[in-house]
């Protein structure tokens, strides 16, 4: 895994759109996002423009490091003939995807570095009240955005009809996730149907963790989606997955 995680990190780097994508449009988002959040009512909700902004940067990470990134990844390799041969050796499935996984998961987890100490220095968001929770929803974000993107890489025909599978998740994701705009200011009904989306519980976690607000009734929610949702997205992995050119 480890020789197969330096060789695509090799071919990552090569590959400048992606590596643009995946390393820099999620740190520049959330500039985008603190002019909106500056303008919201955020009056009875307990969050801040810093606990607005350090969860949208990482659910941000999430989507462009790890989900769409490895989406055109696994469709490229796949195309290629790579994962066939792959398969043929000794490495079982898991591996090989673990393996292609590896250099975009480190990307997000360096950029969720870099971002929350952004955050705390330039927002004065201070530390997390609940660290494991805000660590749980990391972890949990990053396994469910990689099995998302193989997932959606099964219905993808080529790496160009990749950028376009992804938007529809990404979209959905980033307006009814709390990313950009958090469930607490949404209508009830709105914030219901919102907090049933994938990537909301792992967003609900990391701010939870930094404001300590949750419940432990809300923490449970939370963790229970995101489980879920992984639990779905691995099983739609072994199910779907394509390891040879569409035809």
């Amino acid at each position: 895994m480890t020789a197969l995680a330096r060789a695509e990190l090799t071919l990552l780097v090569r590959s400048k759109g992606t590596l643009f994508a995946a390393a820099f449009v999620p740190l520049v988002l959330p500039f985008s996002v603190r002019g909106a959040a500056e303008n919201m009512d955020l009056e009875g909700t307990g969050l801040s423009i810093g606990t607005i902004l350090l969860p949208a940067s990482i659910g941000f990470s999430l989507l462009f490091a790890v989900y769409m990134a490895l989406t055109g990844i696994f469709v490229t390799r796949r195309e290629e003939l790579v994962l066939k041969r792959l398969r043929v050796g000794e490495l079982r499935d898991v591996e090989i995807l673990g393996g292609a996984a590896l250099p975009s998961v480190c990307i997000a987890l360096v950029q969720t570095l870099v971002l929350v100490t952004g955050c705390m220095v330039l927002l004065d968001v201070g530390l997390p009240e609940a660290p494991h929770l805000a660590v749980l929803g990391l972890l949990l974000g990053i396994v469910l955005c990689a099995a998302l993107g193989a997932v959606t890489a099964a219905f993808s025909r080529s790496s160009e009809s990749a950028q376009v599978t992804v938007m529809p998740l990404v979209l959905v994701s980033m307006i009814g996730s709390g990313i950009t705009v958090p469930l607490e200011i949404f209508p009830d009904g709105l914030a219901r149907v919102g907090e049933l989306l994938p990537l909301t519980g792992a967003i609900t976690l990391v701010r939870g963790g930094w404001t300590g607000a949750l419940s432990g009734g809300e923490t449970l929610t939370a963790l229970a989606t995101a489980v879920a949702w992984t639990a779905l997205a691995v099983f739609a992995v072994r199910r779907w997955f394509r390891w040879e050119p569409r035809h």
